[in-house]
Formats: structure tokens, sequence, C-alpha cells
């Protein structure tokens, strides 16, 4: 994977087009193969060139990748070029996949992915474990909720408990001027007042 990870985030599943999408580039090459033999002499230009174009859809199915993270999901491509796309978990509405009959007999199918953003929805075709990728993105969505609530929790802990401790401290600080002020009156002696100060201190 290309992209360069988030801090504390972690990936959690990659998915790739299933191998059904190098059928075609396989029976090319093995055609290739043999009409390159049966052509002789300078024929065999011909399965150097379609293996080429073979090494080239196996390195596409590769980079060709899905990646689903603790805080989105990354949509990478390209050989010579380098496109990525992401969706964060929570702008992610809904994940619904088909499979064909074919597919469910191969695990293969299309997942798409639909969004609160202005792309709205994309379609991923010739996925490998489609229910693997679906289910991975609906648990992460809820373990990020989960998340972030706990984060809110905690911040809202950390206020009240620091509102709590200068409350306390403004309270000390006003019994001790009371203090203070009757000792300058004669009323609570040095001893007294030192005691108190000290006992309210700790």
């Amino acid at each position: 994977m290309r992209t360069k990870l988030k801090n504390e985030e972690t990936v959690v599943l990659v998915i790739r087009p299933h191998w059904f999408t190098l059928v075609w580039p396989s029976l090319f090459a093995v055609a290739g193969i043999i009409a390159g033999v049966w052509i002789g002499g300078y024929g065999y230009i011909i399965p150097l060139v379609i293996l080429l174009y073979l090494w080239y859809a196996i390195v596409q199915r590769n980079c060709n990748l899905w990646a689903v993270t603790t805080l989105r999901v990354i949509d990478e491509s390209g050989v010579f070029s380098y496109n990525s796309k992401e969706s964060p978990l929570d702008k992610i509405n809904n994940v619904p996949y088909e499979q064909s009959l074919w597919g469910r007999m191969f695990g293969y199918g299309n997942v798409q992915i639909q969004t609160a953003a202005e792309i709205g929805s994309t379609v991923y075709y010739l996925v490998e474990k489609p229910k693997e990728l679906k289910d991975t993105i609906t648990r992460m969505q809820e373990e990020y909720k989960r998340s972030q609530i706990l984060s809110q929790a905690q911040e809202l802990a950390k206020a009240i408990a620091s509102e709590t401790h200068q409350r306390s401290q403004t309270d000390v600080a006003a019994e001790i001027e009371k203090l203070f002020a009757l000792k300058q009156k004669g009323i609570v002696t040095e001893e007294e007042f030192t005691a108190r100060k000290k006992k309210l201190l700790d």
C-alpha cells in the first residue's frame, strides 16, 4: 500500500480485484505463444508483446486495492501513475454488495460505497471477498463511533475535574482570607491560624 497512514491509524483489511480479472490476459498469452510457435521466425515477437501485456495486468491487479483502516477506506490504483481516493468511516452511509451465481461460486462481487460526500457513491467491480469487505467496513464504523464517544466522554470528564479543582482552590483561598481577618482582629491566635491554614492546604 502506497498511501501514508495517519497517526494511530492501522490497516485492518486489504482487498484486491479477483483473479478472474487475469483470465482474459492469460488466454491471450496462451494464444500468443501458440501463434508465435506456429508462425515461426519473427513470430516470437507476438508472444513477447502479449506476455508483456500479461505482466502489466498482473502488476495492475497488485497495485489496484481497497484498504480498510481504523479511520477510512482507501482506494488505490495505477501502475506507472498513482491514483488514490479515500472515504472517511464517518462519511459512509451504506455499503451494499451484489454477487451473481458465478460470483458466489468463485468468491467475487461488486461492492458499492455510498457516502455523504459530493461523489455520492462508488462501485468497485469484481472484488474478491465482497462480503468480508462490507462486514469489515461496517465493523470499523461501529468501533470508530465507540472510540469517538469514549474520547468525548474523557474530554468532558477532564473539563469537569478541572472546573471542580479550580472551584476547590477558590474556596480554600476564601477560607484562608477569613481566618486571616479573624487573626487580625485577635479572635484567632497565630497558632490557631497556622494550624487551620495547614489543614485547609492539605
